[in-house]
């Protein structure tokens, strides 16, 4: 992997949704969710969020190169409700994302349990004995000429859960500077892997919701 600048999007918030329990914002691909320890990461979405409204709480995170639906908190009973629905996954997540090479398949499901690949780390790999459980459904949306189109429902939350298991099914995502070849990063300037959809139960008024962002690719 080649040694990496950290050059953030410089956008305005893209602000799907705000009342005053729960904040939705769209994540731009290449900004952090969360700070980073050294002070040229600090620059983060949470750290942008709280510049613009009090009392903004972490609920959840979308890798750096993801983008999409991203959710906070805005009070403590708000947060602490949605990090229960996240952790008991109640919550309903939808991707999209655009990977190397023609599924013949219309859909399926991938079961291989992860672990973080220690020498490598931030990266995972697959380990079946000592691995956590990770679950993937997965859908074509579109077969392109050199590459398909597919939803993915992650069924876990494991770090990394979507890259890993495509790469593991043989269709690395296309521009995953982590886990593609040369080849395949150079495919895209970003990473093609959005969060779409995200369903869940209002804190406040116990309402399902489910807030969208468009696909940017």
């Amino acid at each position: 992997m080649d040694f990496f600048i950290y050059e953030p999007p410089l956008d305005p918030l893209s602000i799907l949704y705000v009342d005053q329990d729960i904040l939705v914002v769209d994540k731009p691909s290449g900004l952090l969710s969360v700070p980073g320890k050294s002070l040229e990461h600090r620059d983060c979405l949470e750290t942008r969020v709280r510049t613009q409204f009090n009392g903004v709480l972490l609920v959840h995170r979308l890798d750096m190169d993801t983008s999409g639906v991203m959710i906070f908190g805005l009070n403590k009973n708000s947060q602490r409700d949605l990090s229960l629905q996240f952790e008991k996954r109640t919550t309903e997540k939808t991707y999209e994302a655009r990977v190397v090479g023609v599924i013949s398949e219309d859909s399926g499901c991938i079961d291989l349990p992860l672990i973080v690949d220690w020498p490598n780390r931030p990266l995972q790999m697959v380990d079946l004995e000592n691995g956590k459980q990770a679950k993937t459904d997965w859908r074509v949306i579109k077969r392109e000429a050199d590459s398909t189109r597919i939803e993915l429902n992650p069924k876990t939350g494991r770090s990394h859960q979507l890259r890993v298991h495509m790469l593991e099914m043989g269709h690395p995502i296309i521009g995953d500077r982590f886990y593609g070849t040369d080849y395949e990063i150079s495919l895209a300037d970003r990473l093609q892997l959005h969060a779409l959809h995200l369903k869940i139960c209002h804190p406040g008024s116990g309402t399902l919701m489910r807030f969208t962002s468009p696909v940017p690719f």
